[in-house]
């Protein structure tokens, strides 16, 4: 089994040393540079970058540079998606988002996490759990999603939140670590209305 393989199947692998995973990560970390260096209005130029970088991208799809990520092609994004400023998400694992996600600045998506035996770690050994981010969500500023993560549609994730287990659809949940609140109710909706 490769170490590529290893990862899809959530095994520990060795991302430091595999001579595939070096080079993906490296074309990869290519494509952001470019896509990081691109003038603001050159969004023909953006979209073509995001296409050949990630796996599966929608319409109207906005990722505000810089953004970094570590094989691009683990990354499916819906339609209507943004992510602000700092964007990051180490996809050694599926990271997937669907329709109508909101993310704020500075935000990390991590697929990756490390065994806690020291041992293991120094022979540089990771695993990648996939994160699932479902459709109409919005993710406040400075949110980490660990490993393994599902938030659910409808959910709103507070502003500096670190996300260590899944979210329900129609909640808000905020801190560290991140728990739910409250259920989004119909009050939520009458209070914005416009005039």
């Amino acid at each position: 089994m490769t170490e590529w393989e290893k990862a899809r199947a959530g095994l520990l692998y060795n991302a430091n040393h595999d001579a595939l995973l070096l080079e993906e990560r490296a074309i990869c970390k290519d494509l952001c540079f470019q896509y990081n260096r691109c003038r603001p209005s050159a969004d023909g130029e953006q979209r073509r970058l995001l296409k050949k970088l990630l796996g599966e991208m929608g319409d109207r799809v906005v990722i505000t540079p810089p953004f970094w990520c570590d094989y691009g092609k683990n990354i499916f994004i819906g339609h209507d998606f943004y992510a602000n400023h700092n964007c990051i998400i180490l996809d050694g694992a599926p990271v997937t988002f669907g329709d109508f996600v909101f993310i704020g600045p500075n935000c990390c998506f991590s697929t990756a996490g490390h065994p806690l035996d020291a041992g293991l770690r120094d022979e540089g050994l990771e695993f990648a759990h996939p994160i699932s981010i479902g459709s109409h969500v919005w993710i406040g500023a400075n949110v980490t999603v660990l490993p393994g993560i599902t938030i659910g549609n409808g959910a709103v994730i507070g502003a500096g939140s670190v996300v260590t287990r899944d979210v329900p659809e129609n909640v808000i949940a905020a801190g560290n670590p991140c728990r739910v609140l409250r259920e989004i109710t119909d009050a939520d909706r009458q209070r914005y209305k416009q005039i």
